[in-house]
């Protein structure tokens, strides 16, 4: 009961969502003969401090992806360090609206995020990439609307929505995004709802990427018509 308390009341911490399943593993995660398994992989969490390049080929193209840190003492190491990028992925958690930032706790984690979106996205350096949104941990966020009531957030008071919709405020956050862009439109096709540790749905959200950043490229060079 003490653990589920605590659990409810994480947001005050800021206790990684990965920790409860991990906890609840623990007996077999102590035992000598440990290995860790695909989903225990999944649900750790290694900090971005740097820029991590990853190079890739998927289905015949070959792709260079740039993992950046998010944590305002790392901004400043990338933020200016690109040049002909053919997309942006920019992932926000949505499980974060009613949590704080652990280096400034006084900054709501889901506004920062959504700031730190409009300078990004509206910076002349990406002004011809595609732009892809990815608000993740939906499991998190399904759960977590239970018992946290979006709207008694203070920066999201206007949330007019049931309590414990998914839908709706899943939709209220997209338009938040939305809202940010100054020049440009996102249009609900690149905006996409994952979870990081569910491989399938991830897998089907690369795939819809890869074919998205595609299109939108051909349409930018001016091979094909735009909509």
């Amino acid at each position: 009961r003490g653990r589920l308390v605590w659990w409810d009341n994480r947001a005050s911490m800021n206790i990684v969502d990965g920790h409860k399943e991990l906890l609840d593993q623990v007996t077999r995660i102590a035992s000598p003969k440990f290995k860790p398994t695909k989903r225990d992989v999944l649900v750790a969490r290694v900090r971005t401090t740097q820029i991590i390049v990853e190079k890739y080929k998927i289905k015949g193209m070959k792709y260079e992806m740039y993992d950046v840190g998010g944590q305002r003492s790392d901004r400043r190491k990338w933020i200016h360090c690109f040049d002909q990028v053919t997309a942006v992925i920019f992932v926000a958690a949505l499980s974060e609206y009613d949590q704080y930032l652990a280096e400034a706790a006084e900054t709501n984690r889901m506004v920062e995020a959504l700031e730190l979106f409009h300078s990004v996205i509206n910076n002349i350096a990406f002004s011809n990439s595609s732009v892809l949104l990815f608000l993740n941990k939906m499991d998190v966020f399904k759960e977590k609307i239970k018992y946290s009531d979006i709207s008694a957030m203070e920066p999201f008071s206007d949330y007019t929505g049931a309590a414990n919709d998914f839908d709706a405020g899943v939709k209220y956050f997209k338009k938040k995004f939305k809202d940010r862009l100054i020049d440009d439109e996102l249009n609900d096709t690149f905006i996409h709802v994952t979870c990081a540790v569910d491989s399938k749905n991830l897998e089907f959200v690369l795939d819809s990427t890869t074919s998205i950043i595609r299109s939108d490229n051909l349409k930018r060079s001016g091979f094909l018509m735009a909509d």
